[in-house]
């Protein structure tokens, strides 16, 4: 492979943008190519990025030989479609998260990426962000003791977006929690595992689509108290806390650049930084998988991402949330 990894994106939203911005950032990167269905929307979008190859068509995309690896920012209906599609064509592949709508979708990519040889790794950003992966150590390494509790949310005022926009519209996967529910649902299972048990609770809107879920995950030691809801705002302050110690992730958590650990009553606020948006870790992991012909992530492997669809469909399994196209 030429010493430049080289990256075409697929979806041009906000999602895609922030992660081309960041992609500027990192050496040995370069992005070549764009599509959309739209080409007024490709040129737009390249009017800031200035790339080689620009298309109305992602298997033009998917064909084209300057490209090495594919990052998709679909919505979340479309992830398994073009991502089996650019496999197909031997294309590596990072795709926006959730990677698959339920573990049915998730399992048929997997094995695409198998038959064809390619790495594949969902696009959770946060498990490479500087202040997790120092949380994670701190877990693993007994400085907060044996972990009794964790509370994380997400959420944000959403329900004067459009009916039929992707937030709101069930036939778009809509809802809080494959788009943001995800999150403190990751950090739990990053931190703790599969938990023993879960008890989950939702309310939907007009459209069908869910817009709270509240959840709380057992362990043997510990309980999770986690959130996701499209209704209000919440400060988005996460905690871990131990028997010897506790740690407050600064908000908004999940793009976080530091955490207060607490001590014998002592706080300690450590700061770390991040580059740019915090797209640039996980562009870093993907280029050193590449480099090493290492076909998923050992920081965020194929069996993370089938646990945690698990979750998710253990969750929608109880509390009722289901999409018009998976009947």
């Amino acid at each position: 492979m030429a010493k430049t990894i080289r990256w075409g994106i697929i979806g041009l939203g906000n999602i895609a943008q922030k992660f081309a911005q960041d992609l500027a950032l990192v050496k040995e990167g370069e992005l070549v190519a764009i599509a959309s269905r739209s080409m007024d929307k490709a040129l737009n979008f390249n009017k800031e990025f200035n790339v080689a190859h620009v298309f109305d068509s992602y298997q033009q995309l998917f064909t084209c030989e300057a490209v090495d690896v594919v990052y998709i920012a679909t919505p979340h209906t479309e992830h398994m479609n073009w991502a089996i599609l650019a496999m197909e064509s031997g294309k590596h592949v990072l795709c926006e998260k959730p990677m698959g709508v339920n573990r049915k979708q998730l399992t048929q990519m997997l094995a695409t990426a198998k038959k064809n040889n390619v790495f594949l790794m969902e696009a959770l950003w946060s498990r490479f962000n500087p202040t997790i992966r120092k949380i994670k150590e701190l877990v693993a390494d007994d400085s907060l003791g044996t972990i009794e509790y964790i509370h994380a949310d997400f959420a944000f005022y959403a329900l004067d977006r459009a009916k039929e926009g992707r937030l709101l519209n069930p036939n778009l996967a809509g809802g809080s929690l494959l788009d943001i529910g995800i999150y403190p649902i990751f950090l739990t299972y990053l931190l703790l595992g599969v938990p023993q048990k879960i008890t989950a609770r939702a309310s939907f809107h007009e459209t069908g689509a869910e817009i709270q879920t509240s959840m709380i995950f057992d362990y043997k030691n510990a309980h999770a108290l986690l959130y996701s809801g499209l209704t209000s705002n919440s400060r988005m302050q996460a905690t871990i806390s131990g028997s010897k110690g506790a740690v407050f992730i600064d908000p908004r958590w999940h793009e976080t650049e530091g955490y207060t650990f607490l001590n014998n009553k002592e706080e300690e606020h450590i700061s770390l930084p991040k580059v740019g948006k915090g797209y640039t870790y996980e562009i870093e992991e993907v280029h050193d998988c590449i480099r090493n012909n290492r076909l998923q992530s050992e920081l965020w492997s194929h069996t993370n991402s089938l646990e945690l669809i698990e979750i998710l469909d253990n969750i929608r399994y109880q509390t009722g949330i289901s999409f018009p196209f998976e009947v």
